[in-house]
């Protein structure tokens, strides 16, 4: 019973750290998304950076790893920044871009990890816990992704205006952000 309860409780908090909590990350995977066409490369990219900051979640969370949050933070948002950049200069492709959310992907999992040991990972449980809270991260993603498609892509991807009015002012705004970010957490 108890793996149970630790299962749900630590989906749920994977859950929230993205929905309503990560606002950070809602603006990387939103950038995923606007980086791509294909709805189908999109969560394929989710899902490496799931992995990606699973991995360095679970070595963070065990001390093999310990990452000095005032270098992590600013590089979190400069992550975000470098995806706008990305999408506005249209400078990626798709192969590097895979290794580039990877990347990424491990910061964002060292930034967790210190959310997460706030919180604490019980050791008798901690595949469980730390198992199901990135798939409850993984949810949120999927959810801020169908999100992205149902009110943006489907109705509006296949306009020739399209990338001018929607993708270059998020893009800008979201860029706009993640600078603020960089330089809040640099000073």
């Amino acid at each position: 019973m108890i793996f149970f309860e630790i299962a749900k409780q630590y989906l749920e908090l994977g859950f929230t750290h993205v929905i309503p909590l990560g606002f950070d990350h809602i603006l990387f995977i939103v950038s995923i998304y606007l980086l791509n066409t294909n709805i189908k490369s999109v969560v394929l990219q989710c899902s490496v950076f799931t992995l990606a900051h699973s991995i360095s979640l679970g070595l963070t969370a065990l001390e093999w790893i310990i990452p000095n949050t005032d270098i992590i933070e600013p590089l979190i948002a400069l992550s975000i920044l470098f995806m706008a950049v990305q999408i506005i200069t249209r400078n990626h492709n798709n192969t590097s871009q895979y290794f580039i959310i990877f990347l990424f992907g491990t910061v964002h999992g060292m930034g967790f990890a210190s959310a997460l040991k706030e919180i604490g990972i019980p050791r008798e449980n901690f595949l469980n816990a730390l198992f199901s809270f990135n798939v409850g991260v993984e949810l949120g993603q999927i959810i801020v992704i169908m999100l992205a498609y149902f009110t943006l892509g489907i109705w509006l991807r296949g306009k020739n205006w399209y990338r001018e009015r929607v993708v270059l002012p998020l893009s800008s705004l979201i860029g706009c952000i993640a600078l603020y970010w960089t330089l809040e957490r640099i000073l």
